[in-house]
């Protein structure tokens, strides 16, 4: 049987509509036809129809993202402008995203497999679906799990240059919110407390050179070392493949419901304080976890003000953003050929 699922992405990387969107869509191979045309004719079709500094956009690759475009809005019922209007609005998407992975490029960021990985896994996972069934819906919608994931990596790599360019900018200050939460009066709602878990863990990661029969064996190895009497934090900062809990000797701090994955959740809820878990599969990995302590919290308050504080964010980062790709576009070297 053949699936068809409608994907919820997460929004900073990909949209949906029945067809699988990329937000930021890197091109897909050429099609069939273009495979075989004759060599005149793919030479024609790949002639360049914009040099950004040191790179080029090719006219296959814009025709990629030209049908790209034409799927998703058939998919939502929308129709497109005619004339060349929306083929110049696609082209310039096209040179801003080329801009900002040169500049990943000069600054070094990379984004490996492990990440990558980690992040089409977050996206299956956000749509309640596997990655074989994931893999079948983007086939579903004419494209193939490699062009995907070359997609995310390269949105990965505009975000991480979006956030050290842009996030900088945004400073929100106390008073900003506390101006904010107390022009809202009448906003006050039912009173939220929820349970929260204070928890550490060690996590063995799969990795191209350990599967996952080797990943179990040294969370098991871990975990044995536990049960002799070997100190948590000593063992999580010699095993553990989580950089940023390991050098605090696996500490994750409090975590609510939600904040973990639902295998590593449901294994913490089921220990007692103090109690140290057998091995537990995730998409991460394997992890060895330990509660330390539990209670209920109030956050009323601290919810309203942190959404109060991300409401601004997002405001000011959207206007930030806007005001940097235009600086940006104005100082790079853009030739188009259209």
């Amino acid at each position: 049987m053949t699936m068809r699922k409608t994907l919820r992405v997460r929004a900073t990387l990909l949209s949906v509509g029945g067809v699988l969107a990329l937000c930021m869509a890197a091109a897909v191979p050429l099609s069939a036809q273009a495979q075989t045309s004759a060599p005149a004719e793919r030479q024609t079709l790949d002639r360049v129809v914009a040099v950004v500094n040191d790179g080029v956009i090719m006219r296959s690759e814009l025709n990629d993202r030209m049908a790209q475009v034409e799927r998703q809005a058939k998919s939502r019922g929308e129709s497109l402008p005619v004339g060349d209007q929306i083929e110049r609005q696609v082209l310039e998407r096209m040179i801003l995203e080329e801009i900002q992975l040169q500049m990943a490029r000069d600054a070094n960021i990379t984004v490996d497999d492990t990440e990558l990985n980690r992040q089409v896994r977050s996206i299956a996972e956000s749509n309640d679906i596997t990655l074989d069934e994931f893999a079948d819906a983007v086939e579903a919608d004419g494209m193939t799990l490699a062009s995907v994931r070359d997609n995310v990596r390269r949105e990965m790599l505009m975000r991480q240059v979006q956030q050290r360019q842009v996030g900088s900018r945004v400073n929100i200050s106390d008073s900003e919110v506390d101006r904010l939460l107390s022009q809202q009066t009448g906003r006050s709602g039912e009173q939220a407390v929820i349970p929260e878990t204070r928890a550490r863990h060690i996590l063995i990661e799969l990795t191209p050179t350990r599967d996952d029969e080797q990943a179990r064996a040294m969370a098991e190895e871990a975990r044995e070392r536990l049960a002799q009497g070997d100190d948590f934090a000593t063992v999580a900062r010699e095993m553990s493949d989580d950089d940023g809990s390991a050098l605090n000797g696996g500490d994750l701090g409090w975590v609510r419901p939600g904040q973990t994955v639902p295998a590593f959740e449901e294994a913490m809820r089921e220990l007692s304080v103090n109690q140290v878990s057998e091995p537990v599969r995730s998409p991460f990995g394997y992890h060895v976890i330990e509660v330390l302590e539990r209670r209920q919290q109030d956050v009323t308050q601290e919810a309203q003000r942190e959404e109060i504080r991300q409401a601004i964010f997002q405001r000011r980062a959207n206007q930030e953003l806007e005001t940097w790709q235009q600086q940006i576009r104005s100082q790079a070297f853009v030739d188009v050929r259209l």
